[in-house]
């Protein structure tokens, strides 16, 4: 018999045409044996709300909630979190399209390798289907882990429409604390301190990137361009898009939210010197000459493209702006 996963998904305002090709695409799964729990975060279009009730009411894996108020995304997927019953679980953004085996690979690979956390690749699509990049491991230069590794503490590991992990990580992950600013690091944080992490290099779902939509797997040009033309190119523009931006919603208070959650003597040490590394950078306006210390905390496979442009970012501000903004 085939053990049930539950496929967790957030809504505020989709789009219609979006949300109607992601659910689709995965009730129409080679797994079947899901449950997709949905909960809208109080959206305005009440075409939204509509539309979830009409798919639950047509299959029976389906179960929509409707909150009362918005909760944010990240809240509303603690809640979804809570009311999940089952041994697997996986995120869905609301307006991708997933691939019909990507539940069974995912499954499949986790308990061949048995880890708690399995994370696959993807390739970044227009609104039209269109393929734009085919590999996200690539274009975002993503560190691949085969176990265990510091890198799953010192960065994000697998965005989390990409993964699927076991119920041992979603307990210890609730309830969350007040420093939790991304699920998919933390769940792959805490399977990196128990059984380990794996990963499928084929892109077994297409990350779909639109004007309406809050992440959509961008490159740095394409996050700098778009800063660029909303925030002006001066070296002020720039020195705040590094700080704020880059070091401290990237990586500074991810280590931070994994400082909370660590249970190992060796991590806490690890996140500590971490975060002093990242505190003591972002103060710099011209050059940081502690470059061994970023190759020892953030070094790994599959990272050189992304090593190059965080050490220019980090330790090199000048040479950086005249790169990536002049």
């Amino acid at each position: 018999m085939q053990e049930k996963v539950d496929i967790l998904m957030t809504t505020y305002n989709t789009e219609i045409k979006y949300l109607k090709q992601q659910i689709d695409s995965i009730l129409n799964q080679t797994y079947k044996n899901i449950t997709l729990l949905i909960s809208d975060d109080n959206s305005p279009n009440k075409q939204v709300k509509k539309t979830l009730k009409e798919y639950e009411e047509k299959d029976e894996r389906i179960k929509v909630y409707i909150q009362d108020n918005n909760l944010g995304y990240i809240k509303n997927f603690e809640f979804l979190l809570k009311e999940s019953t089952s041994n697997y679980i996986m995120y869905a953004d609301h307006d991708d399209i997933w691939y019909e085996n990507k539940v069974e690979k995912s499954l499949e690979e986790l308990t061949k390798k048995d880890v708690d956390l399995v994370y696959v690749n993807a390739e970044q699509i227009d609104e039209k289907g269109s393929v734009i990049k085919k590999s996200y491991f690539k274009y975002k230069n993503v560190p691949l882990i085969k176990g265990t590794n510091n890198i799953a503490i010192s960065r994000c590991i697998g965005i989390g429409c990409s993964q699927l992990f076991t119920k041992s990580v979603k307990d210890k992950m609730l309830p969350y604390t007040e420093n939790v600013m991304a699920h998919d690091w933390l769940a792959a944080f805490i399977a990196n301190e128990n059984k380990g992490i794996s990963y499928i290099e084929e892109p077994l779902f297409g990350y779909m990137l639109h004007n309406t939509n809050v992440f959509g797997g961008r490159s740095l040009e394409q996050n700098l361009k778009r800063w660029k033309d909303e925030n002006g190119k001066s070296y002020k523009s720039y020195l705040k898009y590094r700080k704020e931006n880059v070091i401290d919603k990237a990586y500074l208070n991810g280590a931070k939210m994994c400082l909370e959650y660590a249970q190992k003597d060796q991590d806490k040490i690890f996140l500590n010197k971490i975060i002093k590394y990242y505190e003591n950078i972002k103060k710099s306006r011209f050059i940081n000459f502690h470059i061994f210390k970023f190759f020892r905390y953030l070094g790994g496979r599959n990272l050189f493209k992304k090593l190059i442009k965080e050490l220019i970012i980090f330790h090199f501000q000048v040479l950086g702006y005249l790169i990536f903004i002049k």
